[in-house]
């Protein structure tokens, strides 16, 4: 059937966010039939995404939000900067972040099930990209005051929960910590063996000095230490003020931090090197 009205490419296009070519063809082979079309491109849409699913995702947007007093975060990965600007991908970062925000007692492998997955898959189909929602978290039920930042260019944020304190302070800490990048919020947090690992980088570098083992072993110390105010939060000069240091800020306030994350876009993503040649190539000979 050729004689499909623009009206029902409208409809369907409506109903799933896809393509104009992708619905006057799927209107065409159900007949004109909306409801039969709607089911054959939840069926190519899914086999699309899938196919798409092995290609690197680091790329994307964070979102963030409080409500009631809580505060939730989520990362949603696409392939390109220039899909991240989308507006339609912009808009399903706002759904899944509502849809976190709203059933915060659901994780996010139960949410995707319950919905998320579906708009995913269509989002996949649009604009034909890989598109991972990869995380989601939540301040500490039992904060006393959560604060949120979330950088300019969307792709760092961090939440930070109190005990004591103020929004206010929370919010403050949370913007340092998207500057500095802490790795745990205080030394007693960092890993032993990541403590050991740096132990024995300083020690193969104070050696080479040629002093004597009681000084070597002091100067390794030293430089442990300051690797752990370094990273750890709670030790490190507040980037707005830093002649004090963000414990400094917590005992003003009679405050402690009892939550702490950070989300950049793609850490820890091995992005895939595509030899885009190659990738032609063998489509053209399949």
């Amino acid at each position: 059937m050729s004689n499909i009205s623009a009206s029902q490419v409208k409809e369907l296009r409506e109903k799933t966010g896809l393509g104009l070519m992708d619905c006057k063809k799927a209107l065409e082979e159900a007949n004109g039939d909306i409801d039969l079309a709607v089911e054959e491109l939840r069926k190519t849409s899914g086999l699309k995404a899938s196919k798409k699913s092995s290609r690197s995702a680091a790329d994307g947007l964070i979102g963030i939000k409080s409500s009631d007093g809580k505060s939730f975060m989520v990362e949603i990965n696409c392939e390109t900067d220039f899909v991240a600007r989308d507006e339609s991908f912009n808009l399903f970062m706002q759904e899944v972040l509502e849809i976190v925000s709203t059933n915060g007692d659901k994780s996010l492998e139960e949410l995707l099930k319950s919905g998320i997955e579906e708009k995913r898959e269509k989002l996949v189909q649009k604009l034909g990209e890989n598109i991972v929602v990869r995380r989601a978290t939540a301040s500490v039920d039992n904060a006393d005051s959560s604060g949120i930042y979330l950088h300019s260019n969307n792709k760092i944020g961090t939440i930070i929960s109190l005990k004591g304190g103020t929004e206010e302070v929370a919010k403050d800490i949370a913007m340092h910590a998207a500057a500095t990048d802490p790795m745990a919020i205080s030394p007693s947090d960092i890993p032993e063996d990541v403590i050991e690992k740096e132990r024995e980088i300083y020690k193969a570098q104070s050696e080479e000095s040629g002093k004597p083992a009681d000084i070597v072993e002091k100067m390794i110390e030293g430089k442990v230490r300051k690797f752990l105010s370094e990273v750890s939060l709670t030790e490190q000069d507040f980037v707005k003020d830093p002649g004090l240091k963000i414990n400094d800020i917590l005992k003003d306030n009679d405050a402690s931090i009892i939550g702490f994350t950070r989300f950049e876009v793609g850490e820890g993503i091995e992005v895939e090197k595509v030899d885009f040649a190659s990738e032609v190539m063998s489509q053209i000979e399949g």
